[in-house]
């Protein structure tokens, strides 16, 4: 059946959309969906229940533990715009249940409809999970040419920052949340290292968790990397100066007296398992590894030394 409409729950998904050169067939998208500019004006099908801008960390937290303990949804189906948007097809994601529309706003889409449509999900936890995306939303929606296109170009970016080997590899502890820490886990475990640093406490492809401030001072990390999930570098440095910047404790580590603590454009190249990953990997590999790749361009305010 050839793929007419559809309806993203999952903002990686609608970059891709975008780049497969299949914007047209974007009937509706998630308040998440800033990336490109043009996604903005679509259908909205999706809206957070949580008004993050005006919490601090903490406050997102608590909120986000409340409803998921109270068993209600952190996310909200606009069932008009859905019934509108009519979708052939609805692409969701099943990695994170905090991140992004999760499988039950899918059963309730899918409850809604009459014209029962196909569920793509799309769930990476590494790299080449990432790439192998690419190519496999191409073969369905009929655009394989520029999926491979797509796929080259990020495998030759990727083997661009692997080939570069340096002897010296510095301990770095990335941190997806700061009030209260959480690990980054799933695929920036591998992004670390392919960037030339050494990853401390989190694995590839595992869950984000709590992280105790003992575990960060055991792993006694050379570089700390703060990438708070869905924040931009500006919002990363106010949640930082506002939570840790005179904390004794945080003072004391290795990483912050030698100034070697780091903000990062989350939201853009870190949170979103999407082909953007590709430019946080070489952001990653600019702050790991200054030297080898010190003409190594990367993306504007995508980190900032805190």
């Amino acid at each position: 059946m050839a793929i007419k409409r559809i309806v993203s729950f999952l903002p990686s998904a609608t970059e891709l959309l975008y780049e497969l050169g299949a914007q047209d067939l974007l009937y509706g998208v998630t308040h998440e969906c800033k990336f490109p500019p043009d996604a903005t004006p679509k259908s909205r099908v999706i809206s957070s229940a949580i008004k993050s801008d005006r919490l601090t960390s903490q406050e997102i937290n608590e909120m986000t533990c409340q409803l998921l303990k109270d068993g209600k949804d952190i996310f909200v189906l606009d069932e008009e715009n859905l019934r509108e948007a009519n979708p052939d097809m609805i692409i969701s994601q099943e990695t994170c249940a905090v991140c992004a529309a999760y499988t039950g706003q899918v059963s309730k889409a899918v409850k809604i409809l009459e014209k029962k449509p196909i569920l793509i999900s799309m769930d990476p936890h590494n790299l080449q999970e990432i790439v192998d995306s690419v190519e496999r939303l191409g073969m369905m929606l009929e655009k394989e040419k520029r999926a491979r296109e797509i796929r080259d170009s990020l495998e030759k970016r990727i083997q661009g920052i692997r080939g570069k080997s340096t002897d010296k590899k510095p301990k770095v502890l990335a941190i997806e949340w700061i009030d209260p820490f959480f690990t980054a886990g799933h695929w920036i475990p591998e992004m670390i290292g392919i960037a030339g640093g050494i990853n401390m406490i989190s694995k590839i492809g595992e869950h984000s968790r709590r992280l105790s401030f003992q575990e960060i001072a055991h792993a006694d990390p050379d570089i700390i990397i703060m990438m708070p999930c869905g924040f931009d570098t500006r919002r990363t440095v106010s949640e930082y100066n506002s939570t840790l910047r005179e904390n004794d404790r945080w003072n004391s580590l290795k990483a912050v007296k030698n100034k070697q603590v780091y903000g990062v454009d989350a939201d853009s190249f870190f949170s979103k398992p999407s082909i953007r990953t590709i430019d946080g990997l070489e952001i990653l590999a600019k702050i790991i590894q200054p030297h080898a790749f010190q003409n190594l361009k990367t993306k504007e305010g995508g980190f900032v030394a805190i």
